[in-house]
């Protein structure tokens, strides 16, 4: 484990230095734009929506993703994907193999990966909606992506049933992976502050925290209520909560570190069309206080969010991105993925 440990410190300080060469100390402390995706295909809402109601926006994600990695070309933009490591699987084989091994005892049996296994086809040629491996390998060979865990098994870190002991077996899978992964996204943002110290023993050094209000907080299905959801929609067209960008000296860094989110990129609505300009500009205003203050904003969201109204979500991504450019020029803002802001931490710790 100690091997292991050296390992993942050794590739964040790497991956950040490759970013940070021929910067100086003043560039160091700019402020900077992350990105996560959370890539799981329809392992994230089996339990959820049908094939049959949400198949779509699946089939759809695939045609998405490398459309995404042209833009984060184009605009040379770092981003984190955390990969629900059942994707990589080849065959139905490989995968009952890996859960073999997984005990998913949710009180609620329809939460779990197992629960699913009778919609789940041969291979990714006979299923695509819970196979990934080619999409996979594609976002290995564009540069600054960082292949990041959303768990193997699309683990719930809160659910009733399942316990310390069932998640390690989890990590154990998407250590067998052999990805080196140092970035964790919860699935469901169900964040277990009593599991990162196991995390931090499986060579996790980063997890992706919610934003500061309660409106955000992790929860269960249960907890979810209405006055929450709809603060949380408001929230996307109007300030409610605040820009929540930060400061780095101001997340936690014990015993992982705390990469908190500042805004869903919630998928365009046709029901809110007329909206639209108001949830871009929400963005765009905390990318601009960000820049100004020195700050980071993190942003993220699901391929399957851009199946359906791809080019429109699509456009709306670039609009995004362009004011990320434009900030470039004027206040030196950055990119970066998740293990970037880990090494960045890591190298001001040591001056």
């Amino acid at each position: 484990m100690f091997i292991l440990a050296m390992k993942q410190i050794q590739k964040s300080v790497n991956s950040y230095f490759g970013y940070v060469q021929k910067k100086s100390r003043k560039d160091e402390e700019l402020g900077a734009l992350i990105i996560s995706l959370d890539f799981e295909l329809n392992w994230g809402v089996h339990d959820v929506f049908t094939i049959e109601n949400y198949g779509e926006n699946i089939l759809g994600a695939r045609l998405a993703i490398p459309k995404i990695l042209q833009l984060f070309q184009k605009y040379d933009i770092h981003a984190t994907w955390a990969i629900v490591g059942m994707l990589y699987c080849k065959d139905k084989q490989e995968l009952l193999s890996f859960l073999e091994s997984i005990e998913i005892p949710y009180e609620n049996e329809t939460l779990s990966a197992k629960y699913n296994l009778s919609n789940v086809g041969a291979n990714e040629q006979e299923d695509l909606y819970h196979y990934g491996d080619s999409l996979i390998n594609m976002i290995k060979k564009i540069p600054n992506q960082e292949i990041g865990t959303h768990t193997f098994s699309h683990y719930y870190c809160l659910e009733k049933g399942q316990r310390i002991e069932h998640f390690e077996k989890d990590l154990q899978a998407m250590v067998e992976l052999n990805e080196g992964v140092t970035s964790l996204v919860f699935p469901r943002n169900q964040v277990n502050l009593d599991y990162l110290q196991l995390c931090d023993e499986y060579g996790i050094t980063a997890y992706r925290g919610n934003e500061n209000s309660w409106i955000y907080g992790p929860y269960i299905k249960e907890m979810n209520t209405t006055i929450k959801r709809m603060l949380r929609l408001a929230d996307h067209y109007i300030n409610i909560t605040g820009h929540n960008s930060y400061k780095l000296e101001k997340v936690s860094t014990h015993p992982i570190i705390n990469v908190p989110s500042s805004r869903f990129l919630r998928p365009y609505s046709s029901k809110l069309r007329i909206l639209e300009r108001l949830r871009l500009q929400r963005i765009k205003h905390s990318l601009t206080e960000a820049a100004k203050n020195n700050e980071y904003y993190h942003l993220w969201w699901h391929p399957h969010n851009f199946g359906k109204n791809t080019e429109k979500n699509l456009q709306f991504l670039e609009e995004i991105l362009q004011h990320v450019e434009y900030l470039k020029g004027k206040y030196k803002f950055q990119s970066m993925h998740m293990r970037d802001v880990v090494g960045l931490i890591n190298l001001n710790k040591t001056n």
